[in-house]
């Protein structure tokens, strides 16, 4: 027979040395504790039949604009993260974007691929200078941002965040990959074989040399539109998962 005294002993230590284990070891912050946190966004979660296409480091003056014409043909919105440099070149097109409803958002002024752990003077800047040349051209603020590459630590969603903006990243399974140019049908198909409630779909509107994005996009477009769902921008799509909840 185990005598209690030393069992309960034992059981006590057991439980001593895990807790000091779980102190020991570094807290992760990963997608999961800023979705919770409702500090990140990478997909939203709706029953409403929506997607939202996003589109990065534009604006360009020929595809974004040939983009802009194929939505307005569906009646889609979408939300372009626009690179601060760039609208400086073409700040006409980034007062297209605006004026026909669609999003314009922070994507840095650079291009920056922030080192971790990144410094929170270098992000706000970036995103300073960015948001000033986004309302000389457009006279609207942007609310959301997405870090070139995807990259983020805890600086980036706080400084951010303390700026107004929240970091928006994408559905995991709608990387288009379409800068890599993997063929239009390969792209299309992807998205649409793919689709869900409540995606954010991550394309590029400046892509170097022949872009294969807008071809794709045709193809995408009028396909999910006939399965029933609309294209929105990602404000729109936060909006209806918190309406959601608010029926709850």
């Amino acid at each position: 027979m185990i005598n209690r005294k030393y069992l309960l002993c034992f059981i006590s230590l057991s439980v001593l040395l895990l807790n000091n284990k779980a102190e020991a070891l570094p807290f992760k912050k990963d997608r999961y504790y800023y979705e919770k946190k409702g500090e990140m966004i990478w997909e939203v979660q709706t029953d409403q039949k929506m997607i939202a296409l996003t589109f990065d480091d534009g604006p360009d003056k020929v595809q974004t604009n040939q983009i802009l014409d194929l939505l307005d043909k569906y009646e889609a919105k979408a939300t372009f993260f626009v690179i601060g440099n760039r609208v400086m070149k073409y700040p006409e097109i980034a007062k297209r974007i605006v004026q026909e409803g669609h999003e314009v958002a922070n994507h840095t002024y650079n291009h920056v691929y922030f080192k971790r752990p990144s410094s929170a003077g270098l992000v706000q800047q970036e995103i300073e200078r960015t948001e000033r040349v986004i309302f000389q051209a457009t006279g609207k603020k942007s609310s959301l941002f997405r870090p070139p590459g995807g990259l983020y630590d805890d600086t980036i969603v706080q400084v951010s965040n303390r700026m107004g903006l929240v970091p928006v990243m994408w559905s995991w399974h709608q990387d288009t990959r379409d800068w890599s140019k993997p063929g239009a049908r390969k792209i299309g198909d992807k998205v649409i074989r793919n689709a869900r409630n409540g995606d954010i779909v991550l394309f590029h509107d400046h892509v170097q040399g022949k872009t294969q994005t807008i071809e794709a996009i045709g193809i995408i477009l009028p396909e999910l539109r006939a399965r029933g769902y609309r294209f929105v921008t990602v404000s729109e799509l936060i909006k209806s998962s918190a309406s959601k909840e608010v029926r709850k």
